[in-house]
């Protein structure tokens, strides 16, 4: 039987997290060995000349079914891409990594991660959020990228409250709209928010919307408006020049198939056609620039670049 992304979802919540509940659970170890398990769940990285750290909230894995993930594409030759690069080739994994960044007068977070809403083998940050030694109440700014409930989950704590209570949170104005309009009911069965009505009332004091492309700290952050995934979709530019690293929201999923075929549709994406060619487009101007990217669903910590290989691309980590 075939399933649908969600159905897919539910399924890879209810079994590889339940199969895993201690993943991310740290034994007493050596000096090195705890150095070592801090930077897995609180990667160091330099981000725009800034300390920064690749927060690990958790992970989860869809089917190669030809319905969960990748669309109109026969699994055989999907797993053939799989396999080539020494994968799996009857699922597709994923990681689930806000950034932080640290400066002189402020510490930004760009998205949070699930929260509650991918079951116990996701919504770590804040246990990844202790081991880069910051609390939440240090958070002064927090950047969503959209609102899907492995990126906004972790805006609120179980019970309601602001995780981050002393934050700013900005997301564009057409995101928010979107976001604000859905039905609890809606929220969890498509979105995976399972706390959609609390989430709205805990954060809207804190919002601060905004329009495509806008500079939201002058020098520091400015929003890059990528179309197709969701409504309101940003990227943000952490910085600038050759040093400037690009936080890429949902813009690419999977290290290997978004970066290789990223003509191939996508379940996840809101308007398929149009994710595409952003992602097409992206990815050229990307590899020819060398700019720098965060990505919050490719391999742990997701910081790397897109290169040219033959006639195609392909990501090359960095660290």
């Amino acid at each position: 039987m075939q399933l649908t992304w969600k159905a897919a979802l539910f399924a890879s919540l209810s079994g590889f997290f339940a199969a895993s509940p201690g993943i991310f659970m740290f034994p007493k170890l050596s000096e090195a060995a705890a150095q070592q398990a801090v930077e897995l769940q609180a990667a160091p990285l330099t981000i725009a000349g800034y300390h920064g750290f690749a927060l690990r909230d958790g992970a989860f894995e869809m089917p190669n079914d030809g319905r969960a993930f990748v669309l109109g594409v026969p699994t055989n030759v999907t797993a053939d891409v799989l396999r080539a690069h020494r994968l799996a080739s009857n699922k597709f994994a994923f990681s689930l990594q806000p950034l932080l960044v640290r400066t002189e007068k402020r510490v930004l977070l760009f998205d949070t991660g699930a929260g509650r809403n991918f079951g116990t083998g996701a919504g770590h940050i804040l246990s990844s959020l202790a081991r880069a030694r910051m609390r939440p109440e240090d958070i002064t700014d927090v950047f969503i990228s959209h609102g899907h409930g492995d990126h906004i989950g972790g805006l609120i704590t179980p019970e309601g409250r602001l995780a981050f209570p002393n934050a700013t949170v900005h997301i564009s104005r057409a995101e928010w709209q979107w976001l604000r309009s859905m039905t609890n009911e809606k929220a969890k069965s498509d979105y995976f928010i399972g706390q959609h009505d609390e989430l709205i009332t805990a954060v809207t004091p804190k919002i601060a919307t905004f329009d495509p492309d806008a500079t939201l700290i002058p020098g520091l952050v400015k929003a890059v408006d990528i179309r197709g995934h969701s409504p309101g979709h940003s990227a943000y530019m952490i910085g600038s020049g050759r040093q400037s690293v690009l936080f890429v929201g949902d813009t690419m999923h999977h290290s290997i198939t978004s970066v290789v075929h990223p003509e191939w549709l996508i379940a996840f994406d809101g308007d398929k056609p149009i994710a595409k060619e952003s992602r097409i487009a992206r990815e050229r101007l990307w590899a020819q620039s060398g700019q720098r990217l965060y990505v919050g669903h490719f391999p742990y910590p997701g910081f790397g670049t897109i290169i040219r290989s033959g006639k195609g691309f392909v990501w090359h980590p960095l660290r």
